[in-house]
Order: structure tokens, then sequence, then C-alpha cells
């Protein structure tokens, strides 16, 4: 039976790659912060007699995440796909949002990874074999203020994952980008809280929390995307980048029409006409409702 680690599955995309694996036949070690706090996957790993095996991983601590490996290679033996999922996002502008608001972020989004990733290369390099996929977002390639924190994290996790690729495809091993747009996870519910205006001296915190809010109403579930990260590890893709989602296609295009300066301007133009410019590219009003 091939294995899978996943990481991040107390809910939303990590809870249904960890039960989207079990379901296609594979042992699934799924990590988390605070198993206690997250019963969810458990119980239907238990109802559905699963292959699920839950376990406390905490992707920003170096002695969680050796001490979590080592445990699965002494019981279980090697690694076959490892989804690097954990992920956090932390809103404001590069002026308001204290630094280590901007290290929290990078520590989970982008250092996480690289701790996950170092513990399976060894043996998937000796093996010549495995699937390395790190859930990135198309915000790891477009830019979208006021979540400058996460588009760096991201945008540093593209860089990481294409230079890697590159290293291990030496040791026909795959390492492979799975990027959502607007999925509905409790993640994209909060960025579309919008917060008092007296919070920020930066219009785009507010018009920006409005775009999800209308986003969400025809958005994704986490099981398109679960589906997307079993695909590409299971069809021996070496395609690095996968967009998932009805609106990441679409919207990488729409970045792609505009200069960077055009795109700047865009982000600093004033609501009415932000608003005005989505309502004619999209079709839809992102317009706040009151």
């Amino acid at each position: 039976m091939p294995s899978a680690l996943i990481t991040g599955t107390s809910k939303g995309i990590g809870l249904e790659t960890a039960l989207a694996f079990a379901r296609a036949g594979y042992k699934v070690f799924a990590g988390m912060r605070h198993p206690a706090k997250s019963p969810e996957l458990a119980a239907i790993a238990a109802r559905e007699k699963l292959p699920i095996f839950v376990s406390a991983l905490d992707v920003d601590s170096d002695e969680s995440v050796a001490r979590g490996f080592a445990a699965i290679a002494r019981e279980h033996g090697a690694i076959d796909v490892l989804v690097n999922n954990a992920g956090i996002e932390v809103r404001g502008s590069v002026e308001e949002l204290p630094l280590a608001g901007f290290r929290t972020t990078m520590e989970t989004n982008y250092f996480g990874v690289i701790r996950c990733v170092q513990q399976v290369i060894p043996q998937m390099r000796q093996r010549r074999g495995g699937v390395i996929i790190n859930v990135s977002s198309i915000a790891g390639r477009i830019t979208s203020p006021p979540m400058a924190s996460y588009n760096a994290s991201k945008w540093a996790l593209e860089g990481l994952t294409e230079a890697l690729a590159g290293e291990m495809k030496t040791f026909n091993v795959r390492v492979l980008l799975v990027e959502p747009g607007i999925i509905d996870t409790a993640m994209a519910q909060r960025i579309g809280e919008a917060p008092a205006k007296a919070q920020s001296l930066y219009r785009q915190t507010g018009r920006f929390a409005s775009m999800f809010v209308a986003s969400l109403k025809n958005s994704a579930p986490p099981t398109l995307v679960a589906q997307k990260i079993l695909d590409v590890a299971t069809n021996g893709t070496w395609t690095l980048r996968h967009p998932v989602g009805p609106d990441a296609e679409p919207l990488l295009a729409w970045r792609k029409t505009m200069t960077d300066e055009q795109w700047i301007a865009l982000n600093a133009c004033d609501d009415e006409s932000w608003y005005t410019t989505l309502e004619r590219d999209f079709g839809f009003s992102v317009r706040p409702t009151d």
C-alpha cells in the first residue's frame, strides 16, 4: 500500500486531501498541530475504516517535524507522497502589520515546507522515486494588497518549489505545485470578514474583503482541491504548476493582460474605479452590500 504524509489536516483542504488519498488506497499520515482539538478527521476515518493515522505535527518546530517523520519511518517505512498543505494567512498593509506577522506567515508557509521536504528527500533520492506536492495559491503569482505577507510567503514557496523540482528530477522524484484560487475554506471566510474602516489607513483592506465575500457565493469546495492533489500525485505528470478552482485560471489570465505598472495602478486606484473594473472584467459585483 502506497503512503502519503499530509500536513495541515485539521480542516478544509488538508482534511479533504487526507480522506481522498485514504479512499484511493493510500496509507495516510495526517499531521496537525492539535489533534485533540480537531477530532473530525479521526472520527471519519474510524467510521469508514480508513487507514489514516493522525498525529501531532507542528511544521513551525524543527523538533516536532524531525520527531514526527522519524516515528513514521521507524514504524511504517518510507513515504511515497508528501503533501505540504499547512498554511496560514495574516492580513495587513506593510506599514501596519507588525514584523512578527511577516515572520509568523513565513515560518509556516515557507520554512515549514522546507522542514518537511528535507525529511523525505534522502529516502526519495535513494529510492529514485516519490512525489512532493506543495500547496501554494494563485496568490503566489498575483499580489493582492493587503496580503503582502501571504503573497511573499507563497512567492517564496513557488521559487523554492521550482528550484527543488530541478534538483529532484535528477533522481526521478516529481515536485509539483497546486495553486488554488478562492476556495470555500475557513481561511477564505476570515479574509471575507471586512475590518472596520478605522482599523486601517489603506482602502485595499475593505474592498479585498468584499471581493472574497462576492466570490465565496459561487466558490469551489475544498474537495475540488483535494481531488486535484490526488490526481497530480497519481497521474505521472511532470507539469510544475496546477491552478485549481473556477476563478484560478481566469484571475491568472486577467493579470497577464496588464503590465506590472498597470496592475500597481489598479491596486492603487480609488474604490469606485476598482469596483467598476472588476465588474467589467468578471461580470459580477464585488461592492459591499451594507
